[in-house]
């Protein structure tokens, strides 16, 4: 991450911060839903950094090269089994361990909007304090030496070197272990708390589910989205981002209620079997008549109640243990889709690449072919003014050449047609992702009237107590 350092936290935190640095004034203070922050620091640490502006305005003026980096940024998602109490207690103790006990000063904030998507931003340091409390080198220079341990001269005047860091914070591998952490510490919550969820680490292909990647925008297309001008692959991202949010939403929803109506079913007497889903209709069903002012309203309440009806008589649902069957069956449908989803958008990247490849192939190759009939004394100049094209005309040369000689052949056409087919069987499955909202919603409402019911019940017998 690089400048600013101040706007992240201010961003991250929802607070107004000015960066020292240049001048300016970043003010999140409208920013909904930040729902804690905390600053923890290794006890070398000077007290004052417990001041977030203080904190990342020492980053800013510590570093004097534009483009350095100022911050290292970790964002996990918090369980939506755990209370806040719970998801606070797992965020303090994974960053202390995993960052602030290695010295470094970390800046976490919980976001929680509400939506099935609580997570927590960490924002970290990236130069390692000294003992008294003063910022540190980043990296130190060290001295190349021979076979016999002596200094290697450089041919001018001075000795042959090379940086090292000064921690390993930045090695490559840290990612993997973070996450790998981050799912230890968060699964050893979910155990404590008695519940079965768990998390995986690994990476959204590596567990062949989860999110769809999105794809590589490229120089041009880049640097168009900037200016405001829309592309089609800053398109197809967008509507990557779109899909992975319908994903997440539903997935949250479902496991709500999967883990609710499991509860219900478990705790239901056999000889009510058939009474509280009716009553939870029969609730549900005057809110909403009762919510509803004008005749518009009323209308769309009838409607509500006839699909939640109809909800229940379509799937023979009479009692707790059968809607618990109806959600695990959804549930079951849920990661069904979303697999064959996934696997198909994986797929369409590939057969994107390769006939993107192919069409920088056919459009440049009149070029190349025009070098290569080049008199020696004019492809010089030729290839200078063309050198974009012949590059691109090389590159996507070697991508088909390596592709067919791993076996695979180059067909065009059919890579086509199996994109066509693809999009619209992802098309279909999304539709059917989309229509489970209806369903959700319905098994949604049902719970909501159960908890309204419920202190319905406690009011009645704390009056009865009086």
């Amino acid at each position: 991450m690089g400048r600013s350092a101040v706007a992240a936290a201010a961003y991250r935190s929802g607070e107004r911060l000015t960066n020292e640095w240049d001048g300016k004034t970043h003010d999140y203070t409208h920013k909904p839903g930040v729902v804690h922050t905390e600053i923890m620091l290794p006890a070398h640490a000077p007290p004052e950094f417990q001041d977030r502006s203080t904190l990342w305005n020492s980053v800013e003026q510590i570093e004097k090269a534009s483009d350095a980096q100022l911050a290292r940024e970790i964002e996990v998602a918090l369980p939506v089994e755990l209370s806040r109490a719970e998801q606070l207690a797992l965020v303090r103790s994974y960053v202390q361990d995993n960052f602030v006990a290695a010295g470094m000063c970390a800046d976490f904030a919980l976001h929680d909007k509400g939506d099935g998507n609580p997570h927590a931003h960490i924002l970290l340091t990236i130069r390692p304090l000294r003992s008294d409390g003063k910022w540190g080198p980043k990296c130190r220079k060290v001295y190349d030496l021979d076979s016999q341990g002596n200094r290697i001269p450089d041919g001018k005047g001075g000795w042959k070197n090379h940086r090292e860091d000064t921690t390993d914070w930045n090695n490559r591998e840290n990612a993997e272990k973070w996450r790998a952490a981050w799912a230890t510490y968060a699964n050893r919550a979910l155990e404590a708390e008695g519940r079965p969820e768990r998390i995986d680490h690994r990476s959204y292909e590596r567990q062949g589910v989860d999110k769809i990647p999105s794809i590589h925008m490229g120089v041009a297309a880049s640097q168009m989205e900037r200016k405001g001008i829309a592309t089609e692959k800053g398109d197809i991202n967008r509507q990557i981002a779109a899909d992975n949010k319908l994903l997440k939403e539903l997935k949250a929803r479902i496991t709500r209620i999967y883990n609710w109506s499991k509860e219900q079913a478990q705790a239901e007497q056999p000889q009510n079997s058939g009474s509280l889903v009716t009553r939870l209709y029969e609730a549900q069903a005057e809110v909403n008549m009762n919510k509803a002012r004008y005749r518009s309203g009323k209308i769309k309440a009838l409607q509500e109640n006839a699909k939640l009806l109809a909800f229940l008589q379509r799937n023979g649902i009479t009692s707790m243990q059968e809607l618990y069957e109806k959600v695990a069956a959804m549930n079951k449908d849920y990661y069904d889709l979303r697999g064959q989803i996934v696997k198909a958008e994986r797929r369409l990247a590939v057969l994107d690449e390769r006939l993107e490849m192919w069409s920088q192939y056919q459009q440049q190759k009149p070029i190349r072919q025009k070098l290569d009939k080049l008199k020696p004394n004019k492809r010089e100049k030729y290839q200078q003014e063309h050198r974009a094209e012949l590059a691109a005309f090389d590159a996507a040369a070697d991508f088909l050449k390596r592709l067919k000689e791993s076996g695979e052949a180059i067909t065009p056409k059919a890579w086509r047609a199996e994109a066509a087919k693809l999009t619209m069987q992802k098309d279909f499955d999304y539709q059917k992702m989309r229509d489970m909202r209806d369903e959700i919603k319905g098994v949604e409402n049902l719970r909501k009237a159960a908890d309204r019911l419920a202190r319905e019940g406690q009011h009645q017998q704390k009056e009865n107590e009086r």
